[in-house]
């Protein structure tokens, strides 16, 4: 079993990739193999509508994302951490899950039954609205996703703040536990 940690932010090091590598941590703890990818300097670009895709699983668009959706259409488990950006989800962000979303969807619908969910972080507000966007995502491409003792959200402005938000990353931790034990459960015959 393999669990992808994506890191949506455009900050490379960031509050993003720590919480998504910490979440990760948890998750290869118990002995599942995990890799974290940074959409940071890649070259993301938004969907065109050109539906390419539509019945065949590529995209006319040649950047960064086909090879991520090919990584993600290998994983058993997919967590997104994403920042807040003037209240609801950072563009970059938006942009890979929106062309990875649609390419899924005009296919085989690859990521049903896959474990997967969101994970935010901000510096002050709009973690609610970013992470139900992001739920709404990982919903409508059919995932199952894990639970936590709280919304898997932190709080974090400069690089490195969201290890001082001691629930942020406990509530990650527990996720990412809850992630690696439903992932168990599901592949257990």
């Amino acid at each position: 079993m393999k669990a992808l940690g994506i890191s949506g932010s455009a900050r490379k090091g960031g509050n993003c990739e720590i919480l998504a590598a910490h979440t990760l941590k948890a998750i290869a703890e118990e002995g599942i193999e995990t890799e974290l990818i940074s959409l940071a300097g890649l070259d993301i670009r938004p969907c065109n509508a050109c539906m390419a895709c539509s019945g065949k699983e590529v995209c006319s668009i040649n950047d960064d994302v086909f090879p991520i959706y090919l990584k993600m259409k290998a994983a058993d488990a997919i967590i997104i951490a994403a920042p807040v950006y003037m209240g609801s989800l950072a563009g970059l962000a938006k942009c890979f899950m929106e062309r990875a979303g649609y390419i899924d969807r005009n296919n085989k619908r690859i990521f049903t039954g896959k474990v997967g969910g969101p994970i935010v972080v901000a510096r002050r507000a709009g973690q609610n609205f970013t992470l139900a966007q992001m739920t709404f995502w990982f919903q409508l491409c059919g995932f199952v996703m894990p639970t936590s003792n709280y919304w898997p959200m932190a709080i974090g402005r400069v690089k490195g703040d969201v290890v001082n938000d001691e629930e942020g990353m406990r509530t990650a931790w527990n996720f990412g536990k809850n992630a690696a034990l439903l992932l168990k459960k599901l592949n257990s015959k």
